[in-house]
């Protein structure tokens, strides 16, 4: 089939090129031209596990495009797939204007029966509003064409984007066409299984499902982390009780890890559009508001634990290990390192940072203030006290040894509860984690 997708970032690009993979003929399409042509090199922006892979073998094969040319593209396509971003407002609700103006571009270009696909994640009622649009556009050209709007949210982890778009654990498809309903299923066959077929529902169904996904593993994480203050006055441990928790089936054991907080372009966004939405129609969100509370006040409950061993900070050099949101990922949009790095610079500490995949990106966000280690190691060298905010596998199983020759104190804060404290202990350290 000859796919669309309208945005080459992070949703469009990997989607797009997975469908490459299947045998599909794809283009994405994106307004800036220096991406494409970097693209159409090879050159991907993001790290993704196994995506630059497909993309230089999908390039090859030429199944895999990338431009600038939306009229050509739009006209070519038999399916669109819109994956433009939809970043907050101040009032943390979702940008819609990227959405909208891709809409505008179809109805203006589209020259035959076009299935429309919303892959960003959107309000309830977007796909109505997109055939309004390109409705409205078709009568400017007084053209008479087919099309359907689809809902058909991604569900893809950063990390882990390419496992999940090949072996999915749910496919949602919003439409009520039969037409777009037969083209779509032949679409995904090569994915789908026997025993996670696909759903197909309305689109307000589908639209609602995203959003809903994602607000209810952020509650998750802030109901534990909200936990995490009682087991450290109480003297319980948060891991053994999420352990407990776990073992029953109508819970399960994930999301329920205690930490410095959730970030990423997904969580923080998606928590506080429904929040907006709810209060939209009329309704409090008080539960929302609060697990969107509860993880901003996590983000900065670390440095206060670091000033019980260094209560004043000033002239004392702080080594931050980790500053993607989560592993696998070079993603730092709302990761706990903004907040945190952000209160030690306020108290005139120094920093010494490194993450595996993410220096890039934390470099043109931080751009003085802050040293950038070429290891792990090397962010360690006269260190006051470390902090861990991303769980890399890196970092797990260290020569503590030689992390003790390196610090100038032995001062461990532990975001992500990745040591175990009475070991920790046990080599010298004054360590300190998360509900321990």
């Amino acid at each position: 089939m000859k796919l669309l997708a309208i945005g080459s970032g992070y949703v469009g690009l990997v989607s797009g090129t997975c469908f490459a993979d299947l045998g599909n003929d794809v283009v994405c399409l994106d307004i800036d031209k220096k991406k494409v042509e970097s693209l159409n090199n090879g050159i991907i922006p993001i790290y993704e596990s196994g995506l630059k892979e497909l993309v230089e073998r999908n390039l090859k094969l030429g199944r895999l495009k990338f431009t600038t040319d939306a009229e050509k593209a739009i006209k070519e396509a038999e399916i669109i797939f819109i994956c433009v971003g939809t970043p907050p407002k101040s009032n943390g609700e979702a940008d819609m204007s990227y959405v909208y103006k891709a809409a505008e571009s179809i109805g203006k270009y589209m020259n035959s029966y076009k299935i429309v696909i919303t892959k960003s994640t959107v309000p309830v009622g977007t796909a109505e509003k997109i055939k309004r649009i390109i409705r409205a556009e078709l009568k400017k050209r007084n053209k008479k064409i087919g099309f359907d709007v689809v809902s058909n949210p991604e569900f893809l982890r950063e990390g882990a984007a390419v496992k999940d778009f090949q072996n999915p654990d749910r496919i949602i498809i919003g439409t009520s066409s039969e037409k777009a309903k037969e083209i779509l299923t032949k679409l995904y066959k090569p994915i789908s299984r026997a025993t996670k077929p696909i759903m197909f529902t309305t689109e307000k169904n589908a639209e609602l499902v995203k959003y809903a996904s994602n607000a209810m593993l952020a509650t998750r994480i802030s109901f534990m982390n909200e936990l995490s203050h009682l087991c450290e006055e109480i003297g319980a441990d948060i891991k053994a009780v999420a352990k407990g928790m776990g073992l029953d089936t109508r819970i399960g054991s994930r999301f329920l890890q205690a930490g410095c907080g959730y970030g990423g372009s997904c969580f923080p966004k998606d928590v506080k559009a429904i929040a907006q939405i709810l209060e939209q129609y009329g309704f409090t969100s008080n539960l929302l508001r609060t697990v969107d509370y509860i993880n901003e006040r996590q983000k900065r409950s670390l440095v206060p634990k670091l000033k019980r061993f260094l209560p004043k900070l000033e002239d004392k050099t702080i080594a931050i290990l980790g500053l993607s949101f989560k592993p696998r990922t070079d993603d730092i949009r709302e990761a706990p390192c903004i907040t945190v790095i952000d209160q030690l610079l306020k108290e005139y500490a120094k920093i010494r940072a490194y993450d595996p995949e993410a220096m890039d990106n934390a470099k043109k966000f931080f751009r003085k203030g802050v040293f950038f280690a070429k290891t792990a190691y090397e962010a360690l060298e006269g260190a006051d006290a470390l902090i861990i905010l991303t769980e890399w596998d890196e970092f797990r199983e260290p020569d503590f040894e030689k992390i003790k020759q390196l610090m100038k104190q032995h001062i461990i804060i532990d975001g992500r509860n990745i040591y175990d404290p009475s070991e920790m202990k046990k080599l010298g350290f004054k360590y300190f984690g998360v509900g321990r």
